[in-house]
């Protein structure tokens, strides 16, 4: 048998990732704002493709002529002369039936109208440009500017200044003294609040500014602890008044921002503009309530190639690397507008096997949401799952009960009691926060209780997975809402957004202790 090196030639399918594959993969997983974004790169590249309103024909259709622009300005002057003084000539009578001089008529600059530019929103300016600008009205000295400015770098995006007196002195050779005052000046800026250490000292800063610090609320202040823990009694022997008063403090307390750094830096939310209509239908034959889907035309991009001007460059185009030039423009163009026509088309196909697969939460709710992965879709559509995880990722359905993105109707599965049957994990979900919302304040739904109500509406979960879902919603313990239901005002409303480290239990408490907001 001999053994060596030798030549083989073997034939075999490969997937080459060309670029025109490259951007149709690319095109189906972006989202309505980042195609729209694309489009508008691809049209100042390419001289053959034309933007269109949705009304109009393609470019270069026989029933939409281009008309040819006439070779000489005077020539196209002279031929448009007629009409022009036809339309003279009729605008002349109608303001002079009107009556006046056809001044009169003329539509006059109003007062009352707010200007264009009114409508167009400032972005705000940046925390750090807003300490900047404060700091230079503030210090002239150089000293004082350069501990300043080492104060400025230790924000964080709450507003808060977490640094070290003593170490910050000895980094910019000062004493602490000179550092603290420096400190001092710089909690005077506004928004009050910014440059504090603590929360007390945040809330305290913008307090003073209301005149409202005095020795009650600066007691109530140093124990924000009695706060977080719900001891109203003790509360009020500290502060030196009764429960009244207290409730009243407390309701001011919730009206500060603890975080006055964060009115700067955000950006702006963009609008979710839905990509799929979903309408309940009757079928006109059966007579079955049904669902109507269509794309959103707002939403799909609307170009075209435009076949005149490509037919016009290559009449007008000898050499050989421009007409391959042209040539290779003309391909790219085709080849968008057909992607794009194939990506709305796998959109919609995709979205009616949602809704047809999810027909239940669309009629009766959350609680119907049935159990879904990407790989149930990719069967019934004949799709890869990669292709069914770029369509729905950052694409919305408009439906009655709202608008989702196609992710959220894709859910886990939980065991039931019932043979062959899942439960929907996001219905589960639903379920734990609904049976907490209607929980006793004095005796709140343990997790082992909550796991027990599950299991007798026939629905297999652990324990520890109740804690997950109930974390995951930001839901506080039972001990924690026990300690709430003590002050007799109810459950604290859950915060929207995660807050600065030692702010979430004395904000939430606080909420509790004042009572529902006006």
């Amino acid at each position: 048998m001999r053994i060596g090196p030798s030549l083989i030639l073997a034939s075999r399918q490969t997937l080459a990732m060309t670029p025109q594959l490259q951007q149709a993969i690319k095109l189906l997983q972006f989202s309505h704002l980042e195609l729209a974004a694309y489009i508008q790169q691809e049209l100042e590249k390419n001289p053959l493709l034309a933007e269109t309103s949705g009304d109009e024909g393609p470019i270069g259709e026989p029933d939409a002529p281009v008309a040819e622009a006439p070779a000489d300005t005077a020539e196209a002057l002279a031929a448009a002369a007629p009409a022009l003084a036809e339309a003279d000539e009729r605008w002349t009578r109608e303001h002079a039936d009107r009556g006046g001089d056809g001044t009169a008529s003329r539509v006059a600059p109003r007062d009352d109208l707010p200007d264009a530019l009114d409508f167009v929103a400032e972005r705000p300016r940046s925390l750090a440009v807003h300490v900047l600008e404060q700091i230079d009205l503030i210090f002239s000295d150089a000293g004082d500017r350069r501990v300043a400015l080492k104060l400025a770098e230790g924000l964080d995006e709450a507003g808060y200044c977490r640094l070290e007196a003593e170490a910050l002195a000895q980094a910019v050779g000062q004493s602490v003294k000179m550092v603290e005052r420096i400190w001092a000046r710089l909690r005077q800026v506004e928004p009050a609040g910014l440059f504090a250490r603590t929360l007390a000292e945040c809330l305290g800063a913008q307090l003073a500014e209301r005149n409202r610090l005095d020795p009650a609320m600066k007691a109530l202040l140093d124990n924000l602890d009695l706060v977080a823990a719900g001891e109203l009694g003790q509360l009020c022997r500290r502060c030196g008044v009764d429960e009244e008063d207290m409730r009243e403090m407390l309701a001011e307390l919730r009206t500060l921002d603890p975080r006055p750094g964060q009115a700067f830096d955000f950006e702006p939310v963009q609008p979710v503009v839905p990509d799929i209509f979903l309408t309940p239908a009757r079928d006109p034959d059966t007579g079955e309530e049904g669902w109507h889907i269509e794309l959103n035309a707002e939403a799909l991009p609307k170009v075209l190639v435009d076949r005149n001007y490509h037919a016009t460059l290559m009449k007008g185009t000898r050499a050989k690397t421009d007409r391959d030039f042209v040539a290779e423009r003309f391909q790219s163009a085709n080849w968008l507008v057909k992607t794009l026509e194939q990506r709305a088309t796998t959109i919609l196909k995709v979205a009616r096997e949602i809704v047809r697969q999810q027909d239940g939460f669309f009629r009766k709710g959350v609680s119907a949401l049935r159990p879904l992965v990407l790989r149930d879709i990719a069967i019934a559509t004949e799709l890869h799952e990669s292709t069914v995880s770029r369509v729905t990722s950052n694409k919305y359905i408009a439906t009655p009960r709202g608008i989702f993105e196609l992710k959220y109707f894709f859910t886990s599965a939980l065991p039931s009691r019932t043979p062959g049957t899942m439960v929907s994990s996001e219905s589960v979900r639903s379920r734990i926060r609904l049976l907490v919302g209607g929980e006793s304040s004095h005796q709140p739904l343990s997790d082992d209780r909550i796991v027990d109500l599950l299991k007798g509406e026939g629905v297999e979960i652990a324990r520890r997975t109740v804690a997950k879902y109930r974390e995951a919603m930001r839901i506080p313990s039972s001990a924690e809402r026990r300690r709430l239901g003590r002050l007799g005002m109810g459950r604290a409303p859950l915060p929207t957004a995660p807050l600065p480290r030692d702010l979430s239990s004395t904000v939430i408490a606080a909420q509790a202790l004042a009572g529902p907001a006006d």
